[in-house]
């Protein structure tokens, strides 16, 4: 059975949500505390032995690529001024080769994940949508491979969620658990208000085996007008026994507004920078609106 070597990271969206900041600016170069968004999905991918990743990208993205490519001149000031940490935070995705090819129009994450179908070739990878950071002991990418390892199969991960939150995210209809890994009857993607199947919902990280590209192909337009990649995984379950697994950690959504605020200051209250000060802060602030309130 092949390893798991490669990732793909889709990341040609438009950012709506985050106008008028993605205007000029990717939403996964937005930072959080110092560090852009899409820097925790590649980190994480090193962490759970990825040697290639692809970024799938779209107009205006080149800050991503520019993100990740070597800046001697930086790198030169900051040895002579002896800022060796500094210096290992910006090579610290060197470990491992990063390609990038464009979506040149926005057909969904289906479609995203399909133009990336030449750097795969014939073995299994791992997807890894930049809209959730997911904090783990053991990283979540890391967590999936094991159980591909396991089973031979395609496992997606899974987390519940509230009843209300269903229709916004790709649903499992369990058949039978072992542990944490369920079979699957069904994939379904965003589900209309009080149709879903359960409660858990798929959270932007897959083990894929190649042969999903032959269903993305041909795949439909689905929610939203797009090729989905749920859509898809669910012809793949036909034929192929696809996995979900409950993976152990704790995920933040910064594909939101609110999402990536609480992402903010959770990661800030963990620096050890400005971690009492704005904590001082923001016990200040809640005491001035319990006084207005």
């Amino acid at each position: 059975m092949k390893k798991v070597r490669k990732a793909i990271i889709p990341a040609a969206g438009l950012g709506t949500r985050f106008l008028p900041a993605t205007k000029a600016m990717p939403k996964e170069m937005l930072p959080i505390v110092d560090r852009p968004t899409i820097e925790y999905i590649v980190e994480e991918a090193i962490e759970s032995g990825i040697q290639d990743i692809i970024i799938v990208t779209g107009k205006g993205k080149r800050a991503i690529e520019d993100h990740f490519d070597r800046n001697f001149e930086l790198e030169e000031n900051l040895a002579s001024k002896d800022k060796i940490e500094l210096l290992r935070k910006i090579n610290q995705s060197s470990n491992v080769d990063i390609h990038y090819i464009r979506q040149k129009e926005p057909k969904g994450l289906g479609h995203a994940v399909w133009c990336a179908r030449n750097f795969v070739g014939d073995e299994p990878f791992a997807v890894l949508l930049g809209d959730d950071i997911i904090r783990a002991e053991i990283p979540c990418t890391l967590q999936l491979i094991e159980q591909f390892n396991e089973t031979g199969s395609s496992v997606i991960g899974v987390q519940t969620v509230e009843d209300y939150e269903t229709h916004r995210y790709g649903i499992i209809d369990p058949i039978s658990s072992n542990n944490r890994r369920y079979e699957v009857s069904k994939f379904v993607e965003k589900p209309k208000q009080g149709t879903a199947p359960s409660n858990l919902a798929i959270m932007g990280r897959y083990i894929l085996t190649p042969e999903i590209f032959s269903f993305i192909e041909t795949q439909e337009k689905g929610a939203g007008g797009e090729i989905q990649l749920t859509d898809a995984i669910q012809k793949l379950n036909a034929v192929q026994k696809v996995f979900a697994y409950d993976f152990i950690g704790k995920r933040y959504d910064v594909g939101e507004k609110i999402g990536f605020v609480k992402t903010t200051i959770d990661m800030a209250l963990e620096n050890d920078e400005i971690k009492e000060e704005l904590y001082s802060y923001l016990k200040k602030k809640i005491l001035e609106l319990d006084l207005y309130n």
